[in-house]
């Protein structure tokens, strides 16, 4: 079963972990991003995370269904954190369980760069001098009426 969220609260890894595997699978896979003390060379104190989370929760859900067509799997499990967070907190989870190991690490990663791509979510930096910067973020194309990206 995918499950998705996008969320202020901490992420417990072991509960994302917990939402995949099956007897069938011989690979489970979990990926953190975590917010790291450095960004461009300068230092890190935090990191501030917006969302649209309407937007963010509903694009998160067709990244992981995309996911698990490509894949194969119905066992993924992806948690997205909003709000302040300190160093060494976890700002996404990705859990993934398939049978083999080569779609599990081909699953997870596709969404994390989809994740990257699309998702309604901003990201502010905050330095250690006090100041603080949003990061640049790719804007997603607009659909035009006839379906296709305008």
């Amino acid at each position: 079963m995918i499950f998705t969220d996008v969320t202020a609260q901490p992420i417990d890894p072991g509960d994302v972990l917990a939402r995949v595997g099956a007897h069938e699978d011989g690979a489970v896979l979990l990926f953190l991003g975590v917010v790291r003390n450095h960004a461009e060379g300068r230092p890190v104190a935090g990191m501030r995370y917006d969302a649209y989370e309407e937007m963010a929760r509903s694009v998160l859900a067709e990244i992981a269904r995309e996911a698990s067509e490509r894949h194969g799997t119905e066992r993924i499990a992806v948690v997205h954190r909003v709000g302040d967070l300190k160093l060494g907190e976890t700002s996404v989870a990705i859990a993934v369980s398939t049978p083999h190991r080569a779609e599990a690490y081909a699953a997870n990663r596709e969404i994390i760069e989809e994740i990257k791509q699309r998702l309604p979510v901003w990201k502010n930096e905050q330095y250690l001098d006090g100041a603080s910067t949003w990061v640049d973020g790719v804007t997603p194309p607009v659909p035009d009426h006839a379906g296709g990206a305008a």
